[in-house]
């Protein structure tokens, strides 16, 4: 049976005769396997010639198109108590609407009449402003007037001193008068006495000279006197002009140094005022503050803090709210090495979490249960993950999305790349090549060939 000696059995017996050969060796079956394996073989080599769609895919969740249509919390400002709730959890709200109230956990804002005590001081310091600007113009009308009186009083002086001045002229020109006829009467009384001792004039007219002499002497010692009186009078009166300019020179001084004292205490109530208003303003917005208010439309997702009293500090989140008025989008992550592969505008297949889908990555047209989308941002940092970040946006020319979406939902992405055949898929696979790069439709051929 084995065929292991020389001694062969098929040369001494007929095994072809026998009814277990030929159930053993039905040639039959043989044929139509080897009929089998070559079909298999012709299909399988027109399978790695048809086309294959190279895909970049993607992880991702499903979120919104904006950042304000996002989920949010609301946070308080001010540190706080909680006196009431207004709302519940799931509610549907409208921007404005009071969520909850707060009231005041800080002493200095504790008093309920603070804005309007605060008003008060500031229009006590305006009163006052009022007061102060009276006085400063009160003391600038004190400095004209001062100035005028200064004006004239050294026009008086002036005048006096010139009137000083033309009385020491008039004295001077009387004294040289004076001293001409003291002349005069000296030469007379000479002539008279030479003639007297020459008998031609009487004793009597010798004294008479003499007494002219003596008259006329007397009026040049007066004259004298008098011109040092008006020289005198001129030096009065430079004097009198010097302590009349020195007199108002404190005076306007005096003045000017009460109105900047003025002047700086208007300025710094007008400061104490505006700082006033300042702190009645935010008394008053701090007051709003205590009643948390919606920032748009939208639910009510779920109250961070809760209860009645339980106090929180600024900035803590408070409840959470999810804008009714929203458009979706998918964030998906890519790794690095596809992220030139992805550029925007770009159309990317998504799969949401809950949809049934039947997908084939290489044959798009062959898929179903898939949406369209068109890619509206690529992040230029990478990711906590060690991805980068794309977002995508629902393509208006393909099926619209799912109503029952929500935010947050999974989402699986899938970018649909260059079509080659399915053996190049297969050997880039098997090799771990990254897929092609290309450029889509409507970018230079010089961008191209740079790149």
């Amino acid at each position: 049976m084995l065929n292991i000696t020389h001694n062969h059995l098929k040369d001494k017996a007929k095994v072809e005769a026998y009814p277990a050969f030929a159930k053993a060796h039905k040639t039959e079956h043989f044929k139509y396997f080897n009929r089998f394996l070559i079909a298999f073989a012709i299909v399988g080599v027109i399978v790695l010639f048809l086309p294959w769609t190279q895909n970049v895919n993607g992880r991702g969740y499903v979120t919104t198109l904006t950042p304000d249509q996002r989920p949010q919390t609301i946070q308080s400002p001010i540190p706080g108590r909680i006196e009431e709730w207004y709302v519940l959890e799931g509610e549907e709200v409208k921007k404005g609407d009071t969520i909850l109230r707060i009231s005041e956990i800080k002493n200095e804002y504790q008093d309920p009449l603070l804005a309007e005590r605060t008003r008060q001081q500031r229009d006590a310091k305006s009163n006052a402003v009022g007061s102060y600007k009276s006085k400063v113009q009160a003391l600038e009308n004190q400095l004209v007037a001062l100035k005028q009186e200064l004006s004239l009083k050294l026009q008086q002086a002036e005048n006096k001193l010139k009137q000083a001045r033309f009385k020491v002229e008039s004295d001077s020109i009387d004294l040289v008068a004076a001293n001409t006829n003291r002349d005069i009467a000296l030469k007379q009384y000479n002539r008279t006495a030479t003639l007297e001792a020459e008998g031609l004039k009487s004793t009597a007219d010798v004294e008479d000279k003499g007494l002219k002499l003596q008259e006329t002497e007397a009026k040049l010692i007066s004259q004298e006197q008098k011109l040092l009186g008006s020289k005198n009078a001129v030096l009065n009166a430079s004097i009198e002009i010097n302590r009349t300019k020195a007199e108002y020179a404190e005076k306007i001084s005096k003045a000017q140094s009460d109105k900047f004292t003025a002047s700086s205490s208007q300025f710094d109530t007008e400061a104490q005022v505006s700082k006033l208003d300042n702190a009645s303003t935010n008394y008053e917005i701090r007051s709003k503050l205590q009643y948390i208010l919606a920032p748009q439309d939208g639910f009510i997702n779920k109250a961070i803090v809760s209860g009645l009293g339980e106090t929180f500090k600024e900035g803590e989140k408070l409840v959470g709210i999810m804008p009714s008025n929203y458009e979706l989008a998918v964030e998906t992550f890519v790794r690095p090495i596809d992220l030139p592969l992805i550029h925007q505008g770009e159309h990317i297949r998504i799969v949401f979490d809950g949809w049934p889908a039947i997908v084939f990555s290489g044959w798009p047209d062959a898929s179903f249960g898939t949406y369209g989308g068109v890619v509206v941002a690529v992040e230029r940092f990478i990711s906590p993950n060690g991805k980068f970040r794309v977002l995508i946006a629902p393509d208006p020319t393909t099926e619209p999305w799912p109503k029952n979406v929500r935010a947050g939902s999974g989402a699986q992405t899938i970018a649909l790349l260059q079509d080659v055949p399915i053996w190049y898929e297969l050997w880039r696979q098997l090799n771990g090549f990254p897929p092609d790069y290309y450029l889509p439709e409507g970018v230079s051929t010089e961008y191209k060939e740079k790149k």
